[in-house]
């Protein structure tokens, strides 16, 4: 599997590298989620503002249930996105798609070509399925995954709460790493990704 960074051209002609992460990437990964709004950080997993958690992160590298890619931008970091998957039991099969795009960076096509290069690493890894979770309100989030051909497989109501303490459903979307690998071909037919040399 191609690992070196790759050079991609956004929707309004802005160059940003996407590259795998590095062990030296643990500052620069703290600085772009404490740059993230509030409202985009309130559904995140973990705190990721607190350094002890970035470097715990970022320590784990070399454990291949957390393929992570960073997409960076005149010398900052502007995107990341993992596919988290289990190495052994019923669900080998299947992994978890995740990306957080800088606010400045959204509906510029950065969290397609994320999530392009996660399907890739996907579809080399030989996995079948990939899930995306999405909070109710999360509607622009939503919308980025029906376009890529993911569809709602099931709501769990009220099982997540917001930094505020407030109850919201958690919507699990999922979809074929075949099918969602066609229908991004063709949405990168409408603008090419790739720089050019």
């Amino acid at each position: 599997m191609d690992e070196s960074p790759e050079l991609v051209s956004l929707r309004n002609g802005t160059k940003v590298t996407i590259r795998p992460m590095v062990a030296g990437d643990g500052p620069a990964l703290l600085s772009f989620f404490r740059g993230l709004p509030e409202e985009d950080r309130q559904f995140l997993r973990d705190d990721v503002t607190r350094p002890e958690v970035v470097e715990r992160f970022v320590a784990k590298l070399d454990d291949d249930s957390v393929i992570p890619l960073v997409a960076e931008h005149e010398g900052r970091l502007v995107g990341d996105g993992t596919l988290h998957r289990t190495r052994h039991g019923w669900a080998v099969h299947v992994a978890a798609l995740r990306v957080v795009v800088d606010r400045e960076f959204q509906r510029s096509g950065l969290g397609t070509a994320l999530a392009h290069q996660l399907v890739r690493r996907a579809v080399g890894l030989g996995l079948d399925k990939l899930v995306a979770e999405v909070v109710d309100n999360q509607i622009g989030a939503r919308r980025a995954f029906e376009k890529l051909g993911f569809h709602q497989e099931a709501t769990l109501k009220g099982h997540v709460k917001d930094i505020h303490g407030a109850k919201h459903d958690l919507v699990i979307m999922a979809n074929d790493v075949s099918h969602i690998w066609e229908r991004m071909e063709a949405l990168v037919a409408d603008y090419s990704p790739t720089a050019g040399d």
